[in-house]
């Protein structure tokens, strides 16, 4: 499979996703659930930085999502992340994944 984008914008959850469609909604939701949010799973997702440098804060980010991606969705390789940014300083991720065909 090609290389997909994903981002933290808002899908309507597809609660009978399959294959490729449903790996990258598991990515989303990793990436839409700082930890300690999920109340039957407080572990689940990932641990984001606050109040840190710009480039300090993406190199923490992206290592914290990487390891989240691959403990939570391993069908998912994380081939880059890169960061949109808003005026209040607020870092957005884009994940870029290539999915293990093996595992459809």
């Amino acid at each position: 499979m090609n290389e997909v984008d994903v981002t933290t914008e808002f899908n309507s959850i597809d609660f009978g996703a399959s294959g490729a469609k449903e790996i990258l909604q598991n990515v989303r939701m990793i990436l839409d659930t700082p930890e300690f949010s999920a109340p039957m799973n407080r572990g689940f997702a990932w641990n984001p930085l606050v109040d840190a440098p710009v480039n300090i804060a993406q190199a923490k980010i992206t290592a914290r999502l990487v390891v989240a991606i691959r403990k939570y969705e391993p069908r998912a390789k994380v081939t880059k992340v890169s960061f949109h940014g808003d005026q209040n300083g607020l870092l957005k991720p884009v994940v870029r994944v290539m999915i293990n065909d093996s595992t459809l």
